[in-house]
């Protein structure tokens, strides 16, 4: 039996829309039971699709086995651990803990195949699992060095629509998350005034200023490409049945699975717009609160994975403290 992720919008307000489904029509009762349960604590949709995918994965290693989920161990878990590290291509070690987290929370009334019962709030299913299973993560920093920038930069260049390019720069030159920018509507834009209003986690709105590059792009998209249409969203789909609808998360996938393919560039993907728009800030010299506050994180720990110290930069700060400190000593002198 094949295992899928089905999207479901019709489905009542207490039932997760994502589904796992199998091709013969059979699904996995217990991760469809905590999706519910997920749903029950009102989780975005967005964080529902990642739990419903993590489960895939899961799903699809664990059921050939005909094992119920109560027999899942430690050894189970380091089983399929090892099984993700020995694909091709092979996931991320951020990747590997996420799916890893998922599987450990799943409900202990699960494991004993009572799919009825389900809590919002599970209990963990291996509460004293050790952190050794985790793989390390790469404590290379996101988007930090000029191999990563560099296809980023020719990603946004190869754009064959001004929409294209517009998206690109949001995310490139304004730090913005993928579902930031589908959250933009015409209204949030203000060319005049060199800003745009923002719709970010928790429904938190803030003003961010926009880059000129991008009020020109942006300029050329609104009179030339926008299809006349009522719908709120800056950005609509520009040809096919869904011409002049809100561009959806799927359509940005589809989006940067195109320019992939045609300019060969595997890493060109929003988070990675994202991550060299923060090490740029950061090189260019902007102070970590202020980066804060403009991508934004809710703590500073998150800020500082943007930040590289390369040997240059410790010599020259060296200097300039070493020059600061004999002008200061001049000066107290005098």
């Amino acid at each position: 039996m094949k295992l899928f992720v089905v999207y479901q919008p019709t489905v009542s307000a207490s039932t997760s829309p994502y589904r796992v489904r199998g091709d013969q029509g059979a699904e996995p009762d217990w991760a469809n039971a905590f999706l519910d349960g997920q749903r029950l604590r009102q989780l975005s949709l967005r964080s529902l699709r990642i739990y419903a995918y993590d489960l895939l994965n899961f799903a699809r290693w664990f059921a050939p086995q005909h094992r119920p989920l109560a027999e899942i161990t430690e050894s189970t878990l380091v089983d399929y651990v090892r099984h993700q590290l020995e694909q091709n291509p092979k996931p991320s070690p951020q990747t590997v803990n996420h799916r890893l987290g998922t599987v450990q929370l799943l409900p202990l009334s699960h494991r004993t195949g009572n799919s009825r019962r389900h809590s919002a709030f599970p209990a963990p299913l291996h509460p004293t699992l050790s952190a050794r299973l985790r793989p390390a993560p790469d404590r290379r920093r996101p988007g930090n060095s000029p191999q990563t920038r560099a296809p980023c930069h020719r990603a946004a260049l190869e754009s064959s629509t001004y929409r294209d390019l517009a998206l690109i720069g949001l995310m490139l030159l304004v730090g913005l998350r993928s579902c930031e920018v589908l959250a933009v509507e015409l209204e949030d834009v203000q060319l005049a005034d060199g800003q745009m209003r923002l719709h970010g986690k928790g429904n938190k709105q803030r003003l961010v200023p926009l880059h000129p590059d991008i009020l020109d792009v942006l300029g050329h998209y609104l009179r030339l490409e926008r299809p006349l249409t009522n719908a709120p969203a800056l950005f609509v789909s520009l040809k096919g049945r869904q011409r002049g609808r809100p561009l959806t998360a799927a359509g940005l996938r589809s989006l940067f699975r195109h320019h992939r393919l045609c300019s060969l560039i595997r890493q060109a993907n929003p988070h990675r717009l994202r991550h060299t728009f923060g090490a740029d800030m950061v090189r260019a010299g902007m102070s970590l609160p202020a980066l804060q506050r403009l991508m934004p994180h809710s703590q500073i720990a998150t800020t500082m994975l943007y930040v590289q110290i390369a040997p240059q930069d410790v010599w020259r700060e060296y200097a300039r403290a070493i020059e600061k400190r004999k002008k200061l000593g001049t000066e107290h002198l005098s």
